[in-house]
């Protein structure tokens, strides 16, 4: 499971997908719904949130906003918009780890989405984070 600390406009439509699915699959975790990936580090962050329901359904709006500019059509009621749009750190370090994993991924896959990504030093996050100092998340798993 990867839910990107980057604006979703970086990643390329596979990675578009993909997270809409993990993310989608990472809301009913945090509702209770399944007892897979109880235990999966990418929802510490959302956890560790005042409002975690809240925090994981604004970050699907943003995915869902990307999406339809897009062309994407996916379905608006899976998610529900928060009346509160919680923020949430990410450490500059994690931005740095998740920029250089996600070009090796799009030098394959969208050369053209590589060269607009590469020119920035710290791209954009997603609108639920704001970052502050400090190394990769420990609940990292480096490749």
């Amino acid at each position: 499971m990867r839910i990107w600390s980057l604006h979703p406009e970086f990643l390329d439509n596979k990675g578009l997908v993909a997270v809409w699915r993990e993310t989608l699959l990472a809301k009913v975790v945090l509702e209770g719904k399944t007892t897979g990936y109880t235990h999966h580090p990418q929802l510490n962050r959302f956890r560790a949130s005042e409002y975690p329901l809240d925090a994981i359904n604004y970050y699907l709006s943003e995915v869902y906003k990307e999406a339809v500019k897009r062309g994407y059509r996916f379905d608006k009621t899976k998610f529900n918009v928060p009346q509160k749009t919680p923020t949430m750190p990410v450490t500059r370090g994690q931005v740095q780890y998740e920029t250089v994993h996600l070009l090796e991924k799009l030098k394959k896959r969208d050369p053209e989405r590589f060269n607009a990504l590469a020119l920035y030093s710290l791209p954009g996050v997603h609108p639920v984070f704001y970052v502050v100092e400090g190394e990769v998340e420990e609940w990292e798993k480096r490749f």
